[in-house]
């Protein structure tokens, strides 16, 4: 069986700023010893697109805002980009704008990702029901394995 890993899926959103060191970690440990390329993507809801539009000062008046150029600019995209490429591990980045897990998986399937990497909270049954969970989405649907790397925090 070929276990050979082509491309490898970083899902990134609002939430997981505080855990980026262990999704960096998780990404190296499946990426690198198979010499994958690294998608970081930053998906971002309608509202969260339009702050971080504002935040990063992006002029909205210009039509061709490009969602990965924004992805491009964000905190957690850039931290991550300096530990991959301080580990040699190439990568590229991708922006959307959409409901965290429907485009998650959309994503994994136009890049070919061979495995997502994903986090996520550790839920109360409660919370589950009410919010639902972009992680279980993403684990449901994606058209290949996921890793999903849980925060202990219940939500």
């Amino acid at each position: 069986m070929d276990t050979k890993l082509g491309t490898v899926l970083l899902a990134i959103g609002p939430s997981d700023s505080d855990r980026l060191d262990e999704l960096a970690a998780t990404v190296l440990e499946v990426a690198g010893p198979a010499d994958a390329t690294v998608v970081l993507a930053h998906v971002f809801t309608r509202t969260e697109y339009d702050d971080v539009l504002s935040r990063l000062e992006f002029d909205r008046e210009r039509d061709d805002v490009d969602p990965n150029d924004v992805a491009g600019r964000h905190e957690t995209i850039l931290e991550l980009q300096a530990t991959l490429e301080e580990h040699d591990v190439e990568y590229a980045t991708r922006g959307a704008v959409g409901e965290h897990g429907p485009t998650i998986v959309d994503l994994a399937t136009e890049v070919d990702a061979d495995r997502v990497v994903v986090g996520g909270r550790r839920r109360s049954p409660t919370g589950k029901a009410v919010f639902g969970s972009t992680a279980q989405e993403v684990l449901l649907s994606a058209p290949c394995p996921v890793t999903f790397v849980r925060n202990d925090d219940f939500e």
